[in-house]
């Protein structure tokens, strides 16, 4: 897109159809002087004007406001200029139709807010946290991105580079002079210096770790017997009756999604047909699709009659989930039981009991899930990140860890060591990118944004 930062792009900033309003916006070099030529007037700054949008033959194509915000005080830091009209397709295509005959270019997806990126307005961790804020799933996901919007993620990673910063200007300085010795005072206050960083980024990277789970969601897979209470425990979490339940083995014959919010983690539920042997085509084919959800997920719910036994449970669990999907064994129907045993872990695999019934241990289950995942609900200032957020502060924890076990001895392999950690730390900014990621993350973006 860096071709395009001379030309002017429209598009449509609302969604597509039927609406009470349809907002155009305009971008660039050319975007008053188009803004002129389709409302008849020369619009003042951030001041709403009622006009009559014509086409090129002088008809109105609609009535409506004009709103101007010129450079550098917008959202691109370009001029910018906002058409609200009435909604609806006709209307709204016939608008944009005419500011691209007028020397708009059509805005390719996010291409606003990469402007907003490219001029400063914004930086990485922002502009991606636009993305992130139109798509919450849950409010604790969009009250995430807000925060990030707001710079917090962005401030704590300054603070991070500005403390690496110190540590590199003493120890490129002392590269300077390789023949003085270190003075042991200073050796101690530059691995004081190195640890609170060390700690600081390890804070970071669990508050990261947290806010991309929040952000991207559980897929939890209920998979089991026939009879288990499969179903049933998917309409507890829900809340309401989201599949069939029945006493006839097979009821479920097809995957069934529910996209939930458990505690604030967004989490998609999918209720699978009970795995056994099926001479049914259609029942063998929800097998088939119940083994295709299981590969995919997150986490399997193993859900059991705990009246069947505990090992016998365990063992068909492991056989459906094949070692990879991370597994948690529920042994329904405690109701039928006289005590609830306690969440516990046998052979590496939690075990929790539950009652969907009555719902019986179900609290449990959602704090298991959350732990789980890595998702902190009480972190109540969690900002919203990505996966490769965090994988790039992982590669910085570990450069500096690297650089402090390379201390005192080896200063040149310590300066590198914290060059290479900046730069992964510059990265989640933008101060340090490459093309291919920024076309990457601004493809994903919605069109008019």
């Amino acid at each position: 897109m860096e071709h395009r930062r001379g030309t002017t792009i429209a598009a449509l900033a609302t969604p597509p159809g039927a609406g009470a309003v349809a907002i155009v916006r305009i971008s660039g070099p050319a975007t008053l002087q188009i803004a002129e030529a389709l409302g008849g007037r020369r619009p003042r700054p951030r001041e709403a004007v009622l006009c009559a949008f014509r086409d090129a033959a002088g008809r109105v194509i609609d009535r409506g406001l004009l709103l101007a915000f010129p450079a550098p005080r917008s959202y691109t830091g370009e001029d910018v200029v906002e058409l609200h009209v009435h909604g609806g397709t006709a209307i709204s295509d016939a608008v944009l139709a005419r500011v691209l005959e007028l020397g708009a270019v059509q805005a390719e997806p996010g291409e606003f807010t990469l402007r907003a990126f490219l001029n400063d307005k914004l930086d990485l961790l922002q502009a991606e946290a636009v993305a992130d804020l139109i798509g919450a799933g849950t409010l604790r996901a969009a009250q995430a991105a807000r925060r990030s919007l707001d710079g917090a993620f962005s401030r704590v990673v300054g603070e991070l580079q500005a403390a690496l910063t110190d540590i590199r200007v003493h120890v490129e300085a002392w590269l300077d002079f390789p023949d003085e010795e270190l003075p042991p005072a200073d050796l101690e206050r530059l691995g004081t210096k190195l640890q609170a960083a060390e700690r600081r980024i390890a804070e970071l990277l669990r508050d990261a770790a947290s806010g991309a789970r929040l952000r991207d969601g559980l897929t939890v897979v209920i998979a089991g017997a026939p009879n288990a209470g499969k179903s049933s425990l998917l309409n507890r979490l829900a809340g309401y009756d989201a599949a069939i339940v029945t006493d006839v083995p097979g009821t479920t014959r097809d995957a069934l999604r529910e996209h939930l919010s458990l505690g604030g983690l967004p989490v998609s539920v999918i209720d699978t047909a009970g795995l056994r042997a099926a001479a049914d085509p259609i029942e063998h084919e929800g097998v088939r699709r119940a083994r295709a959800a299981i590969e995919r997920a997150d986490r399997v719910l193993w859900v059991a009659d705990i009246r069947d036994g505990e090992g016998a449970a365990l063992a068909a669990a492991r056989a459906a989930a094949n070692g990879d999907a991370p597994l948690t064994l529920v042994l329904n129907k405690v109701d039928l039981v006289p005590t609830l045993p306690p969440p516990r872990e046998v052979d590496g695999v939690p075990v929790l009991a539950i009652s969907a019934l009555t719902g019986a241990g179900i609290d449990a289950l959602v704090r298991h899930l959350q732990q789980a995942s890595g998702f902190a609900p009480e972190a109540g200032g969690t900002f919203s990140a990505r996966r490769r957020h965090v994988e790039a502060l992982e590669r910085a924890a570990a450069h500096f860890a690297a650089a402090r076990a390379e201390l005192p001895g080896a200063l040149e392999l310590a300066a590198e060591e914290l060059r290479a950690a900046q730069r992964y730390l510059s990265e989640l900014t933008g101060e340090q990118t490459s093309d291919d990621l920024l076309g990457a993350i601004f493809a994903s973006f919605c069109i008019g944004k």
